[in-house]
């Protein structure tokens, strides 16, 4: 750990959060086109990244998978140095727990799978998601129908079985979407007992009601990696307002997990927010401040993710 005493200021800082964005990989963009309002579309996302040297970018949409969309810019701008990902997120719009939906983004390079987001249940549920109005669309869309991993006992359907096998199968990413933490243990542990061996917990302070001891949990038991949205820890320059929590609790749940279990994400793209580049820069000052090395800000940034999608392997 580095010293506050250490972090640079000034045009210094700048050129040395610029150092560290070189090789870093973006594993939660939120481009357009989409039915939520976004600032920027896939094609300027991938040349903003490239313009900080980014290794990869990985979208996400939650209604479909952007994958024919990376793969065409792969091909038409490949030039730029910046691999485009995308997954398939297993929600009412392509049909819930759809192995047929899987298959296909399998057949185009889906290199993830999201378990249900905004369909799930528990965002359903949540004073967080739809009884917040979250997710607001571009226009009005019928209701979402509540999707659970688990049946009347409690155990993984076996549907779920059946998308976990093709997770295992082709060596995906398996995301624990926006289903509740207790859930996304059950499917975790039977996907480890299926052979699926990446296994990805996003934002876990939002919407999932996972706690330190969970995520713990989740890397002491299972290897997952905590991918954290950093726009809910550092402030907005797009909005010039300061975040919902501090970087504390950040520091806390890095802590929780470890540095070597630990990704940076940037969860932007959204109307009005940050753009994700940016949203790198702040966080990695924020990282700074709290005392984190430049070795641990790359892995967070650019070496886990890079393990976690198989790049160099």
């Amino acid at each position: 750990m580095a010293t506050t005493t250490d972090v640079p200021t000034g045009e210094a800082l700048e050129d040395h959060v610029s150092r560290l964005l070189v090789g870093a990989v973006d594993m939660h963009c939120h481009s357009g086109p989409s039915c939520m309002a976004r600032d920027l579309n896939h094609l300027e996302a991938m040349q903003e990244a490239a313009d900080a040297g980014f290794r990869a970018v990985l979208v996400k949409d939650h209604y479909y998978s952007a994958t024919p969309i990376t793969e065409l810019l792969n091909e038409t701008h490949g030039h730029l140095n910046v691999t485009m990902f995308s997954g398939v997120p297993l929600n009412n719009s392509v049909g819930g727990f759809n192995k047929h939906a899987v298959d296909h983004g399998v057949a185009l390079g889906a290199k993830l799978v999201w378990m249900p987001t905004f369909s799930s249940k528990n965002h359903i549920d949540s004073p967080f998601g739809i009884k917040a109005g979250f997710p607001h669309t571009i226009r009005k869309m019928i209701p979402f129908e509540p999707l659970t991993p688990l049946d009347e006992l409690g155990e993984v359907k076996d549907e779920v079985k059946e998308i976990l096998d093709m997770v295992a199968e082709h060596d995906l990413i398996l995301s624990g979407g926006h289903m509740h933490v207790s859930e996304i243990f059950a499917v975790f542990r039977e996907a480890k007992k299926r052979g699926v061996k990446r296994l990805l917990v996003n934002h876990p302070n939002f919407i999932l009601d996972a706690s330190l001891d969970d995520i713990h949990n989740f890397v002491s038991e299972l290897g997952a990696y905590i991918e954290h949205s950093l726009c809910m820890f550092v402030r907005s320059d797009a909005r010039d307002r300061d975040p919902p929590v501090g970087p504390s609790e950040l520091d806390a749940m890095i802590k929780s997990a470890g540095v070597d279990n630990t990704i940076l994400a940037s969860d932007l793209g959204q109307k009005g927010n940050d753009h994700p580049v940016q949203g790198f820069r702040n966080v990695i000052k924020a990282c700074l401040e709290l005392g984190y090395s430049d070795e641990d800000i790359r892995k967070m940034i650019s070496l886990n993710p890079i393990a976690l999608l198989g790049l160099d392997d």
